[in-house]
């Protein structure tokens, strides 16, 4: 079994959504497989690819440390995180409200080697090289200062460290980026400039010494190596 595929097996202990933004990232929910549908161009099965494509580059042997930043609701790492029981894990957020979430699905899910922060992705309270892999789902496309966010995961991240994750990337599929545009922009979800798949293995080439960038629609996964 390859280790995307492994990873997209822990995605059936999830278990229930616990709102609309869990049911919309996982197309668990009836109005989340018509988000995914019709923002996202998306099937279930091909949120699961870029959601387990994020997390390839961790190896389920995998037993230092690890950041994830946001953590968001836990919904996409959690699965994942049970799995890794060796490692000790440290997830932040800005949002007190989506940590609690991420917090109540660890202790539901017996996830016990992590650690919870409340704080910013564009000054992260760590020292330099703190981290043997930094995750970070579903963030780069609302980060306000993105310059910053990408300095600063790759200060914290260890030479010879994993960096990997997914977000938004424009000029993929129209109609998503004219729902962006329209809705996700407005209501301050998310927040331009964004990057486009081409534009982001150019960023991330300059500064990793190993990239690989792939994309499913309007979402772009990758993994670095520093």
């Amino acid at each position: 079994m390859s280790r995307k595929d492994e990873i997209k097996s822990a995605y059936k202990s999830l278990g229930k959504a616990h709102g609309f933004y869990d049911g919309m990232m996982t197309g668990t929910t009836f109005l989340g497989r018509m988000m995914l549908k019709y923002v996202w161009c998306m099937t279930k099965e091909d949120a699961l690819e870029y959601q387990a494509g994020a997390f390839e580059a961790i190896p389920k042997d995998f037993s230092g440390k690890l950041l994830e930043v946001p953590v968001g609701t836990g919904v996409l790492s959690m699965p994942v995180f049970k799995t890794l029981k060796n490692a000790e894990i440290t997830c932040l957020d800005y949002s007190e409200k989506m940590m609690s979430s991420a917090q109540k699905r660890a202790v539901e899910m017996n996830i016990s080697n992590i650690d919870f922060i409340q704080g910013d992705v564009g000054n992260l309270p760590f020292e330099d090289e703190s981290f043997d892999c930094v995750v970070s789902l579903n963030g780069f496309h609302a980060f306000p200062d993105k310059e910053k966010a990408y300095s600063e995961t790759y200060r914290v991240l260890k030479k010879g460290g994993i960096f990997c994750g997914c977000f938004y990337v424009k000029g993929s599929c129209a109609r998503t980026d004219k729902m962006i545009r329209k809705f996700y922009i407005k209501s301050g979800f998310f927040t331009p400039p964004f990057e486009t798949v081409k534009s982001l293995k150019k960023r991330l080439s300059k500064m990793y010494s190993k990239v690989e960038v792939h994309n499913v629609q309007s979402i772009a996964y990758f993994k670095c190596l520093k």
